[in-house]
């Protein structure tokens, strides 16, 4: 009896480089068997160090992909994600969940934008008037961004891991995970600016969020975090909006967002751990926002360190709320449960409260370099109810 391999690998399929690595992927799907992109890459223009990536690379459930000491890039032709489930895309209206997906980098991993990005920005953001995109003003392209522009996207996926990569340049969200549940984000490093010097000219590319939480997010571990990002590092946002389907283009949530109801789009049961880093944006580290309509609680936020330099400074290591998405801030009791601890900062703000807060705890804080509040509550003392602060201190530079 022939013994199956261990693992597949792209090397043994023809095509073009995404081409080969989809087709690996469809034949281990299922089967146990491990798809491995290694850092040599045998294509047919000759062995490269380098994987070019014309459209997205896509995961089916039951699979677990390797990447070895690689380098994959997005071309200048690509308009699409680096990784995304392959549940989900373009017209794909009713999402059939996966499970047990699972994306591991072994040694350095390097997953990178492209040169000349066709677009870059959240589906807010108009291509040449506020962030870079070549599409600019061509004929049947989208004028704004979308989920395209996400690095790693997985939408209605649980059991899944995603670890060990560097992310540079990203053309929005490096990692956005929709509706997906049970899983780990660790040992993730972010490298991204905000602009970038395209043809000898620097470009603002907006939207370069690290990690983003969206609606329905739940049970989910985030560790070992570090570098820095040109928006929030971290976010969770639970944003409905009902006039957003799946499967469409000019929405940054591939999987709809219209709320389901019976509190599954609540963002809950998420744990934050270990995170040295900053936004070079001036944004903020950690963001946890939900709008009227859907629940955010269980949050655990235990140890991040400000590393930014003296002129990054952010606006907050940690917000929570803000009054100015959605239908306004969520009403008081549907941000709860959330601890905050261990947190060191030299943010404008260390922990801001931008909207309701309630049966939460904020402890072992340190603001350094400035002067004012360690915790300030901007949305005013009716949005707060047992909010218990401890070991809230205002150090020195060192």
């Amino acid at each position: 009896m022939t013994q199956q391999p261990l693992f597949i690998t792209p090397n043994d399929f023809d095509g073009s480089d995404v081409e080969r690595i989809n087709r690996a992927l469809q034949a281990a799907a299922g089967t146990g068997q491990r798809v491995v992109i290694p850092r040599q890459n045998r294509a047919a223009d000759g062995t490269r160090d380098l994987w070019r990536l014309d459209s997205a690379i896509l995961v089916p459930g039951d699979t677990i992909l390797e990447l070895h000491n690689c380098h994959l890039k997005l071309t200048d032709r690509s308009r699409d994600n680096i990784i995304r489930s392959a549940n989900c895309g373009r017209d794909i209206t009713k999402i059939e969940p996966i499970r047990n997906v699972h994306i591991r980098g072994v040694g350095d991993v390097l997953l990178e934008g492209a040169d000349r990005p066709r677009a870059t920005g959240d589906a807010a953001k108009t291509l040449g008037e506020r962030t870079f995109g070549t599409d600019t003003g061509a004929s049947g392209e989208s004028q704004t961004g979308d989920w395209r522009n996400i690095g790693i996207l997985l939408a209605f996926v649980e059991r899944f891991s995603i670890s060990g990569l560097r992310l540079v340049d990203t053309h929005c969200w490096g990692i956005s995970l929709e509706r997906c549940a049970h899983g780990i984000l660790r040992d993730i490093d972010f490298t991204s600016s905000g602009s970038k010097t395209i043809d000898g000219t620097e470009r603002t590319i907006l939207n370069q969020d690290g990690i983003d939480l969206r609606l329905g997010c739940h049970d989910i571990r985030i560790e070992n975090i570090t570098g820095y990002t040109g928006d929030d590092l971290i976010a969770l946002t639970a944003i409905p909006n009902p006039r957003v389907p799946a499967g469409s283009l000019g929405s940054m949530m591939v999987s709809g967002g219209a709320d389901r109801g019976d509190g599954r789009d609540d963002i809950r049961h998420v744990t934050i751990r270990d995170v040295r880093g900053y936004c070079r944006g001036g944004h903020h580290i950690i963001r946890l926002l939900n709008t009227p309509g859907v629940r955010m609680y269980d949050i655990t936020i235990d140890g991040l360190i400000d590393t930014s330099p003296a002129p990054f400074r952010c606006r907050a290591a940690v917000k929570i709320g803000d009054d100015a998405y959605g239908d306004g801030a969520a009403p008081l009791g549907d941000t709860s449960r959330i601890i905050v601890s261990n947190v060191i900062s030299r943010a404008e703000h260390t922990i801001l409260i931008g909207g309701s807060l309630c049966d939460s705890i904020i402890s072992n804080v340190i603001r350094y370099d400035g002067s004012g509040e360690a915790v300030t509550i901007a949305s005013g003392q009716d949005s707060v109810r047992d909010l218990t602060l401890a070991n809230i201190h205002l150090g020195d530079a060192p």
